[in-house]
């Protein structure tokens, strides 16, 4: 089939299923916001503890670490004895892809602050905690963002496989394209999610950008 017939069949397919396509959307969204603030939190969380805790660090970097490594659709089958067919194994998966990258980071950005600037703190009379909430982390925003930026969008990938758990989203065009043999369905679906990945890159990038302090820009 030319390019020429798949792209009219593209915009056939999206005049029949424009509703269905933004519905989709939503779903896609949907599944990688609720997969990664759920992420977020814990892995920054981890991220912090493995800098106080060194000893912490191989069991819970490696261990996610593996979790890399592992297929995606292997592991969207290991949840579903979990929790069934459907949205919550698909968030579970996403959010289990999404550790690596945002702990790793967090852990780096806290570890790469400038040992004087703590120093300095301590010797203006701050507290661990506060060195950490008021020193650290503020100075680790950029590493912290870059590495949400990099699981956002692997998981925009991610989350198109979804459609064979039956969670829904882009992934159930490009499932519908493969089997019925429509190149045109393929890009229906392929196409937002590369769209909406690219929206996510160019946002986090931005914020990354803002929250990077003059002086390391």
């Amino acid at each position: 089939m030319n390019n020429l017939n798949i792209w009219q069949q593209l915009v056939e397919q999206t005049q029949l299923r424009w509703g269905e396509v933004l519905s989709a959307t939503s779903v896609h969204i949907q599944l990688v916001f609720f997969s990664m603030i759920i992420a977020t939190t814990l892995a920054v969380t981890l991220g912090i503890v493995v800098t106080r805790v060194p000893r912490l660090k191989t069991i819970v970097l490696g261990g996610t670490g593996i979790l890399q490594t592992v297929p995606s659709l292997a592991l969207l089958g290991f949840m579903i004895p979990i929790f069934g067919i459907g949205v919550k194994t698909a968030i579970a998966a996403l959010f289990l892809y999404s550790l690596l990258p945002i702990m790793r980071n967090t852990y780096t950005g806290i570890k790469d602050v400038d040992p004087a600037t703590i120093e300095a703190a301590r010797g203006m009379g701050m507290t661990s905690m506060q060195i950490l909430f008021k020193v650290e982390l503020p100075l680790a925003v950029p590493v912290i963002m870059a590495g949400i930026r990099t699981a956002a969008v692997i998981n925009v990938g991610n989350a198109t496989l979804a459609a064979f758990i039956g969670a829904g989203g882009l992934g159930d065009f490009i499932f519908l394209g493969i089997t019925r043999g429509i190149d045109g369905l393929i890009l229906l679906g392929a196409i937002p999610a590369a769209l909406l990945a690219l929206i996510l890159e160019t946002f986090f990038s931005a914020v990354e950008r803002w929250t990077t302090p003059e002086g390391l820009k």
